[in-house]
């Protein structure tokens, strides 16, 4: 399944104003959303918040926005027209197009090394000798899903889930934005409990089943296609103790009201791939729902939190 970018170059001074309207539009709905020099080495420098920097400081950005369906063009445009109309800026080379499919995850375990979160320890199966006594072995190979723990959301999420997950303990969990699984896998590991993991994406959920098996808790992961709670089997394990969703902020808002009805009383969320800048955004649309704050990981310049229900 494809993914779509539409991509087109604004004057720097505007780029942000330019990706936010993107990021927060519902219709169409963003996947992620990014701005970088459009022409290196081309047209006047600007002064930006890095000083003087040659490689992000001339004239020109693109803004790129990856989708998962095709988008419409004509409602990008539409889209974008009240920005240029506000700023004076003409949104040029504007296009839509497919991207090639690459599997992500070989390229972002090319010279990385093994990881500790909390009691986790995640490796590929090339640094099985690097695995140290008295951890929980996460083995996360390569493969066409997001997820090896090495992205600072990953790994906050890691360190939530080995504080409030304790041995032994039966709990009804799931795992909403799996990728590789790492997250269910790690709770199966402690808790050795049945975990529900969905994702979007159908390659992610193959990824995640043949994790599971690699770390020897197959018969406790279970795994889904579905959008949000979008498929019957979310609904019918509900209530849950724990949710973990390690996906974007504006999907987590719209998600709230669904986290709120799917969560037992007193339950916990553990929430990432929320940009600090973002955080307050998306616990006001928690507490709206009665869900509240309880403890956060800064990690660069994003942030995972603890929900209570």
């Amino acid at each position: 399944m494809p993914i779509w970018k539409a991509s087109f170059v604004v004057p720097y001074s505007v780029a942000e104003i330019f990706s936010e309207a993107l990021e927060s539009a519902f219709s169409p709905e963003a996947l992620a959303v990014s701005t970088s020099e459009a022409h290196p080495g081309e047209g006047p420098l600007v002064k930006t918040a890095s000083d003087w920097n040659e490689v992000e400081a001339h004239g020109f950005w693109r803004v790129e926005a990856l989708y998962e369906v095709e988008p419409d063009a004509d409602a990008l445009r539409a889209l974008v027209a009240p920005i240029e109309d506000e700023t004076g800026a003409k949104a040029e080379e504007f296009a839509v197009e497919p991207i090639q499919e690459i599997d992500w995850v070989t390229k972002s375990l090319e010279g990385l090394d093994p990881v500790r979160a909390g009691r986790f320890f995640i490796y590929g199966s090339h640094d099985a000798d690097k695995v140290p006594a008295g951890v929980i072995r996460l083995l996360v190979d390569a493969g066409q899903a997001f997820g090896t723990g090495h992205h600072e959301t990953t790994t906050g999420c890691l360190e939530f889930i080995s504080e409030v997950v304790q041995p032994g303990r039966r709990l009804n969990a799931l795992d909403i934005g799996t990728g590789t699984g790492v997250l269910a896998i790690a709770i199966a590991k402690i808790a050795r409990c049945n975990v529900l993991a969905s994702d979007i994406d159908p390659v992610a959920v193959r990824v995640t089943k043949g994790n599971a098996g690699k770390n020897g808790v197959a018969p406790f992961v279970s795994a889904v296609t579905a959008k949000g709670f979008g498929h019957p089997a979310l609904h019918a394990r509900a209530p849950y103790d724990l949710i973990v969703a390690n996906i974007l902020a504006r999907p987590l808002v719209s998600l709230a009201p669904a986290f709120r009805a799917h969560l037992k009383p007193g339950g916990t969320l553990i929430l990432s791939g929320i940009l600090q800048t973002q955080e307050t955004m998306v616990t006001s649309a928690l507490r709206m729902q009665g869900l509240f704050l309880r403890a956060r990981k800064p990690r660069g310049d994003w942030v995972t939190l603890r929900i209570q229900g």
